[in-house]
């Protein structure tokens, strides 16, 4: 199985980008895996509405998805896990035979109408809203911990 990460636009704070990459490159240790970046465009068109970005945003999302994708939105009113519970459902999925496990991290303004018809699933991963930028870390750190379950890695402890 392949995992993919698609947000929207660049991690600004590069103490979380350098935190981000180390987390990405352990999961390549286990899986292959994929960070997908979409320009924000928000700061190009300022006088537009929310309701463009989100379809500009997520028109530019799925460009990036195929038919076989299995399509997870980390969405505020998605299924919370615990650590286990995202390693199981990330075996679950392994099981399954997917071959393209692809997760997506929505812009400031939330998910086009489009995208939440073309996912397979909404995940939360907590009930606290965090920054985007943020979010991204927490993802890259629970994805490492959920492979690292998976394989029976001494990371994480119960």
């Amino acid at each position: 199985m392949k995992i993919s990460l698609i947000q929207i636009g660049k991690t600004q704070n590069s103490c979380l980008k350098k935190l981000m990459e180390d987390y990405f490159s352990r999961i390549k240790n286990y899986i292959s895996f994929q960070l997908i970046e979409i320009p924000d465009f928000k700061k190009k068109n300022a006088t537009k509405d929310m309701t463009f970005f989100k379809n500009k945003e997520g028109q530019e999302v799925v460009k990036k998805l195929t038919t076989s994708d299995f399509i997870v939105l980390l969405d505020e009113n998605g299924k919370e896990f615990t650590s286990r519970e995202f390693a199981g459902y990330l075996q679950k999925r392994m099981n399954a035979g997917t071959k393209n496990l692809v997760f997506v991290i929505g812009g400031a303004y939330g998910f086009s109408e489009e995208l939440y018809h073309k996912a397979n699933d909404k995940i939360a991963l907590s009930k606290m809203t965090f920054s985007h930028q943020l979010i991204r870390l927490i993802f890259a750190e629970q994805l490492y911990r959920a492979m690292t379950i998976i394989n029976n890695h001494p990371y994480h402890n119960d």
